[in-house]
């Protein structure tokens, strides 16, 4: 029925863009048909950018794209473009930058106004049916900006080429600071003040788990040395665990919290923000063995293969926040609920550590957390509690469900995949190796034209190109499976994908790799930044991998690129180093490249060894196993080395310099602590 009325979105596969098909508004998807229409009419373009999981995006669409008469006025006055930001990474950045240069705060559903060339002049997000919350009436704002555009042309054009001109990708002027161990070890101990001593995270609410930020304060622990900083990584992550922000029956953590606890969570669960602390929880996990990551991260994991595996093996993007209408419905509970499935004497103990109270903790039910005390109980407690926890977690299954956006993206599952292969590798669990090789051949298959990644996959390989974060995420998931599984194909294929970047991506006059490649048409800039977002930024994770490519192939035109990338962003990290966490993170590895090399005799035997290397948290560590048969390139720091004493011989490398050989486990971790720690004159 809507087809008929000029809606174009029964044809999509996104989970997101099928979710307004029937909406009574001519939605048309991005791209040349929709801007040859906008020509054609001379009308503007209302750009509308969401996810199946955000909340808000779903409040706009039933107040005002579901209603026919906010519906009427959209289709009289304007073309309209409806894009799920998660299958259009590329598309969104821009737009959500231009909305940034107006001076706006970000967030979903953008809502963005276009000329008939898709050149953004004006924009927000949420607007309401209604004028509330100090945000005008969205019919009021579509008659207003029509107008605007009809009566004064040279005021919209004005505001097109500014805009235009701002989101041409450039470096700021100005100094640079050294990227050297003096100015990081600065950096990091000065970005502490920005914790929450408490709770950890970042102070104040909303609370984001900013995993980058966090993963740079480690990096920067063990490399100077300062329990300060690894402090507040193991208070962040506590919270973070025992916090609202964690489904504390299904396993999986929800993407922020809107208070300062860690409490009231957005309750939609994001593939990437799952992948990213498993990874961190996993490295801490290597140096402290606290027991309640070692719990998270088998519960995240196990939740990621019962609800988030697709057919094939590769990941889903996303589980919505709302149920029924109703954000976080599916999640929290009352105090005669909790008793109703329990009875009253495991309800009385389950309700005393999960919080459950008769008033509740969110809008008269609770969200279930363990904030008031974070430590773990004794083991027969903890054990009782698990069975509880079971019971609930079957009567919770009965409920209906959150909506599933089921698209396989390849830079989330490049996440996934390497912090499935740590994780793998630190726990000694074969299986889920398994589940992350078997997830990175479905995206290496499914997901790939000829040389090319495609971003997104549903069913069938979707048009959205791929973005520079494709590669550089699914280039860290093979070198994490290439340690995992010592597999040269690994490495080949992260070569294969680095010489795609560098052909499609690389910028020349600027340095670093556009988000975009050279051949994706329908866009009016190609993006090109530093910055961290919610996921990590690709030119950060491609300085890492750059790092670690070196180190496996002795290719040392890998270290030259990585060098040029932290050169290009230099000004960039001076203005706002906070904001280039990843890129900071990933300057230690470039002033640190760490190797370690497992010389290993004809007969020999590496377990020992590598069951050493889960005791102490070298990050990005390139573990490398070198056999009789085999030889290190000429530029390898530990080239020439050879087994002692005819067992396996571990040789720690930290940038040139190479330990004196190790062949006990034991010496082997104390080796690593000692030669991964600098000290700052």
């Amino acid at each position: 029925m809507a087809e008929q009325h000029g809606n174009r979105l029964g044809g999509e596969t996104s989970p997101y863009l099928r979710q307004h098909k029937d909406n009574p508004v001519h939605w048309r998807p991005w791209g040349a048909a929709a801007f040859a229409e906008a020509k054609k009419t001379g009308k503007p373009i209302l750009l509308s950018v969401g996810y199946a999981a955000c909340h808000w995006c779903h409040v706009m669409a039933h107040e005002s794209f579901e209603d026919p008469d906010t519906a009427a006025v959209m289709n009289e006055l304007f073309v309209n473009i409806k894009v799920d930001r998660e299958e259009r990474p590329d598309v969104d950045a821009i737009y959500m930058n231009a909305l940034h240069f107006i001076g706006e705060q970000g967030g979903w559903p953008l809502t963005m106004f276009l000329t008939p060339d898709a050149e953004p002049f004006w924009g927000g997000t949420y607007f309401p049916k209604h004028q509330r919350y100090g945000r005008p009436a969205f019919v009021d704002v579509l008659k207003t900006v029509a107008h605007t555009f009809h009566q004064q042309p040279d005021r919209v054009r004005a505001n097109a080429d500014s805009l235009h001109a701002r989101l041409q990708p450039s470096h700021p002027k100005g100094d640079t600071a050294a990227l050297d161990d003096a100015t990081l070890d600065n950096w990091t101990h000065r970005f502490l003040a920005a914790v929450d001593p408490a709770l950890g995270g970042m102070r104040g609410a909303p609370k984001f788990p900013q995993t980058q930020f966090f993963t740079l304060l480690w990096r920067g622990a063990l490399r100077y040395g300062a329990e300060s900083l690894k402090d507040a990584v193991e208070v962040t992550l506590t919270h973070i665990c025992q916090g609202g922000i964690y489904d504390h029956l299904g396993g999986g953590f929800a993407r922020y919290s809107v208070d300062e606890r860690w409490l009231v969570p957005h309750f939609e669960k994001m593939l990437y923000d799952n992948a990213l602390l498993v990874d961190l929880m996993t490295e801490v996990w290597r140096e402290d063995k606290n027991p309640l990551y070692a719990i998270r991260i088998a519960e995240t994991v196990q939740w990621a293969l019962r609800e988030m595996t697709v057919k094939g093996g590769g990941f889903a993007a996303s589980l919505d926040a709302d149920s029924e209408g109703e954000e976080g419905k599916f999640y929290v509970w009352t105090l005669d609920e909790v008793a109703g499935a329990l009875g009253p004497d495991d309800a009385r103990i389950f309700a005393g550590i999960y919080d459950v109270t008769a008033s509740g903790n969110f809008e008269g039910k609770t969200i279930l957390n363990r904030l008031g005390d974070v430590a773990l109980e004794d083991g027969e407690t903890e054990r009782r509690l698990a069975a509880m926890r079971a019971t609930l977690l079957k009567r919770r299954s009965l409920r209906i469900r959150p909506s599933f956006d089921d698209k396989v993206l390849a830079d989330w599952n490049g996440l996934m995949i390497a912090a499935l292969a740590n994780a793998a590798t630190a726990f000694d669990n074969a299986k889920w190796l398994d589940v992350a090789e078997t997830a990175f051949d479905f995206v290496f298959t499914r997901m790939s034209v000829g040389v090319r990644l495609v971003h997104s996959y549903r069913e069938e390989p979707g048009n959205a190109p791929a973005t520079a974060s494709d590669y550089a995420n699914m280039i860290r998931a093979a070198l994490a499976l290439a340690n995992a599984t010592n597999n040269p194909e690994y490495v080949e294929q992260a070569c294969a994908w680095v010489h795609v970047l560098d052909t499609h991506y690389w910028s020349e006059a600027m340095g670093g790799y556009h988000l975009a490649a050279d051949d994706t048409e329908d866009l009016i800039v190609r993006p090109l930044s530093g910055l961290d977002d919610a996921t990590p930024n690709a030119n950060a994770m491609m300085v890492s991998n750059l790092v670690a490519l070196s180190s496996w192939t002795g290719n040392m035109a890998y270290t030259d690129r990585a060098e040029a990338i932290l050169k290009a962003f230099g000004p960039a990290i001076t203005a706002n180093p906070v904001g280039h966490s990843g890129l900071l993170a990933a300057a230690i590895d470039y002033l640190a490249p760490a190797l370690v090399v497992l010389m290993v005799p004809e007969g020999g035997d590496p377990s020992a060894m590598r069951a050493a290397l889960r005791d102490v948290s070298l990050p990005n560590a390139v573990v490398d196993e070198v056999w009789a048969d085999e030889t290190l390139p000429s530029t390898s720091p530990a080239a020439g080395k050879t087994v002692v004493d005819g067992t396996t011989t571990a040789y720690v490398c930290i940038g040139p310099q190479c330990s004196l050989p190790v062949t006990e486990p034991a010496k082997l971790v104390e080796t690593i602590e000692a030669t991964r720690q600098v000290t700052i004159a």
